[in-house]
């Protein structure tokens, strides 16, 4: 069947194109869906590089110096499926708009947040109105791009717009980090979005579910409260311990994630359609992704505190550091696309992970050394490896689902993204910050408020040895920097073991149940879904 389908009078559709491969059309769709990628890419590496800087401003507590990072992707993971489900129904493109004119507002409003309470509300809603933007993005590209290769390879591009947007942070918000307020990074979404809502509607095309079925509010509800006490539990677990309320808020995510899936199991239109988990592929390219990201966000977590407190360097020449890695990473998503023609993803996938694994194994034996050059090395392995492996990954979720369910699997990826960006930084985050507190090793002579303030964070220790007198200022500096170096040995070696546990998946799942496009080959599905490409 021709994969661009012309659409019925009675539907009023436009055609993308008039055979089976994508025109200039759908690429130019393709530029104009890299804008909200890049954005929500940038945002997350500005604010890594920018988190030293807040510190020093707001002067957080160490629990809502994670929760500035986290509320943004905590609230995404609690409602990506809600709204690449509502994207099915009510148009992803329109999502897509109303996300993108949300976010532009509130990353205004998080550029003049005057407290740490304040950005966090701001990275709250941020989160809101990001969860409508990536599940359309990648949902798009399914509809958009349906012979196999061109959509690999669109996706490929996607997927390097991640790496791009992470590249271009660091040197771009280094650059304004080093002129102006740190809130300066967050409005660096205004002249992302503007060509988005400008050229969206003329490029993009509308798409939908064409038999979407009523919205059920009871699933939107459990699937909130699912995800959001799990993520929160783990976030407890890493700053409170067990003394917290970690393990009630584990029973109560379990609890209401079993409702969530027997509900889904029984509704003739589920928010969530549960037997895509049944595909080998499906299932197994998500917990790749998870434990993937898991394992670079951690990374970045602390080789940004440690290439700016640690080695002294300023943010913009940090972003430097790290471009090597990040361009390693690009180059590896686009250069996989022609080995995914011959090499099985149960083959591919793990081998791209084994460089991942290399990159954390170079970390945990030269940590405390200060060669930068090892870290730019590691970096580049890591980034290789993942930006191979996330590109065979996204391309195997869409292939795994059906057309119309596009966003509601992408929500499911994203969701895994989002998620494995909390876990990031939740789990190697707060183990980090457990090791440095346990291991910090305080000189003699400082006051209290200097003691309390380098036991809460490293941006804290190295500011209190500014006001000290310059013997006891270097002891605090190498004390803490010992300390924090210390947990980044722990940390690799668990980024290590999570990536080969992620390889084990990818070799024991991806490639054994690769489904034959059931959609693309039958003639009736085609009718059905003449109806959902619109402009």
């Amino acid at each position: 069947m021709a994969t661009q389908i012309s659409a019925s009078k009675h539907a009023g559709t436009t055609p993308l194109a008039t055979s089976g491969k994508a025109g200039p059309r759908a690429w130019a769709a393709l530029a104009v869906l890299m804008l909200p990628v890049l954005l929500v890419s940038v945002d997350n590496t500005v604010l890594s590089f920018a988190l030293p800087q807040i510190a020093l401003h707001l002067e957080p507590t160490s629990a809502q110096q994670l929760w500035i990072v986290d509320a943004y992707p905590l609230v995404l993971a609690g409602l990506l499926v809600t709204m690449g489900s509502l994207g099915d129904r009510f148009g992803r493109r329109r999502l897509l708009l109303i996300g993108a004119t949300g976010f532009g507002v509130l990353s205004i409003a998080a550029a003049f947040a005057p407290s740490a309470e304040l950005l966090i509300a701001a990275r709250v809603g941020l989160g809101f109105f990001g969860a409508m933007l990536m599940p359309a993005t990648l949902s798009l590209l399914r509809t958009i791009f349906r012979d196999r290769e061109q959509r690999r390879l669109a996706i490929a591009v996607w997927a390097a717009g991640f790496s791009a947007g992470m590249a271009l942070g660091p040197i771009v918000g280094g650059f304004l980090l080093e002129h102006f307020a740190w809130g300066s990074v967050f409005l660096l979404a205004v002249p992302v979005l503007l060509p988005l809502l400008v050229l969206a509607p003329i490029l993009v095309p509308e798409s939908r579910d064409p038999h979407p079925g009523r919205i059920d509010i009871l699933s939107i509800v459990l699937s909130l409260g699912a995800m959001v006490p799990f993520v929160a539990a783990i976030k407890s677990l890493a700053v409170d311990g067990f003394t917290g309320p970690a393990l009630p808020l584990v029973g109560l995510g379990v609890l209401v994630g079993v409702l969530f899936v027997r509900r889904q199991l029984r509704l003739e239109t589920p928010l969530l359609d549960m037997s895509l988990f049944r595909r080998g592929g499906f299932s197994g390219a998500i917990l790749v992704n998870l434990l993937s990201v898991v394992a670079l966000v951690g990374f970045l977590y602390f080789v940004a505190q440690h290439l700016q407190l640690v080695l002294g360097l300023s943010p913009m020449d940090a972003g430097i550091a790290l471009l090597p890695g990040l361009a390693a990473m690009i180059v590896a998503g686009l250069g996989v696309v022609p080995l995914a023609r011959r090499l099985a993803p149960r083959v591919l996938v793990p081998a791209a992970l084994g460089l991942s694994v290399l990159g954390y194994l170079i970390v945990a034996l030269t940590a405390g050394d200060g060669s930068l050059a090892m870290l730019i090395v590691a970096f580049m392995s890591l980034g290789a490896g993942v930006g191979m492996a996330e590109t065979v990954s996204n391309e195997l979720i869409l292939w795994n689902a059906p057309s119309a369910k596009a966003g509601a699997a992408s929500a499911v990826s994203e969701t895994a993204y989002e998620l494995g960006a909390v876990l990031g930084t939740a789990i190697m985050g707060g183990i980090l910050t457990a090791y440095y507190r346990a291991n910090l090793l305080l000189p003699p002579g400082l006051t209290q408020d200097a003691a309390d303030a380098s036991r809460e964070t490293l941006a804290g220790a190295m500011a209190a040895a500014q006001d000290l007198p310059h013997a006891i200022g270097e002891s605090l500096r190498s004390a803490a920097a010992h300390a924090f170096d210390g947990g980044v040995v722990i940390t690799s070696l668990i980024g290590a073991l999570l990536i080969v546990i992620a390889a084990v998946i990818a070799a024991t799942t991806l490639g054994a149940s690769r489904p034959s496009a059931p959609q693309e080959q039958s003639s009736n599905v085609a009718r059905r879904e003449a109806g959902t490409h619109t402009r």
